[in-house]
């Protein structure tokens, strides 16, 4: 679940935003318990994952699924009830689960059912203990067509490749000028409203932003301790977004292009990042 970057700001501006306040850096123990909220999390997603079958499997069945495994777990969802400004009801379901050129926040509906041929992003935050992650994967649904394989491979490979820039020393610049660069080398685009975030006790901790785009050696230096959610969000046309009409929270492409969306939850550590958001080892 991303953050919204203030809708002033450009590119050129987004060193200002995440040369902000400091975030509070965590303990390796403090991350360890970060990391069994981000093994719920992930256990979830590929519980929902599996549950998809085209042409008959609703949105509202796999948050229905996301808020079992929850339970099993004694793990809590911090989205459920979650009452931003924008919005005059509360948010009241486990997970956000958008389709096609629904770029973030779709909200699960009996009515969704997947297609075969959709693309849908499964996003979610855990708490455990009071500890959160999040967490998102995106999955076709069935057979897709090609330009949604690439799509798919190249917002996964972004993802991977901004975690790598994610060390001690390096900056926030670095990362998304990462995930911006193998975007675009790909044909598509950053969304630039909507950021990664710094995550702890909360699912958006203050103090950090992580654009999916940016210069290298700009912004704000990384440190062993932070943890922070990096999320490419990818339009296969051009980067605008739009909202719903009458819907406070789904976002969709403004072109109508094919969306996709991926995120992690990592600690930095002496070593570099660390991804808190795998499943258990067996």
């Amino acid at each position: 679940m991303c953050s919204i970057a203030n809708k002033r700001e450009g590119a050129r501006h987004a060193k200002a935003r995440y040369n902000g306040s400091k975030m509070r850096l965590k303990t390796p123990s403090e991350i360890a318990a970060m990391r069994r909220a981000g093994e719920v999390v992930a256990v979830t997603l590929r519980t929902m994952a599996a549950a998809i079958v085209p042409n008959q499997t609703t949105t509202l069945e796999l948050d229905e699924i996301a808020a079992a495994v929850l339970k099993r777990y004694d793990a809590k969802a911090p989205l459920y009830g979650y009452k931003p400004s924008f919005s005059d009801v509360p948010y009241m379901h486990n997970t956000c689960i958008s389709v096609n050129d629904e770029v973030i926040h779709g909200v699960p509906d009996a009515r969704r059912v997947l297609r075969e041929g959709d693309l849908v992003s499964l996003d979610m935050d855990a708490s455990v203990d009071g500890w959160c992650a999040d967490a998102t994967i995106t999955v076709p649904v069935g057979k897709v067509s090609g330009k949604a394989k690439k799509l798919l491979q190249a917002t996964r490979e972004a993802l991977q490749m901004g975690i790598a820039q994610a060390r001690p020393g390096n900056t926030i610049g670095d990362v998304g000028y990462t995930v911006q660069r193998h975007v675009e080398k790909n044909g598509f685009s950053v969304v630039r409203e909507m950021v990664g975030h710094g995550i702890g006790r909360m699912p958006h901790e203050p103090g950090l932003d992580v654009p999916n785009w940016g210069k290298p050696g700009e912004g704000q230096i990384i440190q062993v301790g932070m943890t922070f959610c990096i999320e490419p969000m990818v339009n296969a046309g051009k980067p605008e977004i739009a909202h719903v009409h009458g819907d406070p929270w789904t976002i969709v492409s403004a072109d109508g292009s094919l969306a996709c969306h991926f995120e992690h939850t990592i600690a930095i550590t002496e070593n570099g990042p660390v991804i808190l958001t795998l499943p258990p080892k067996d």
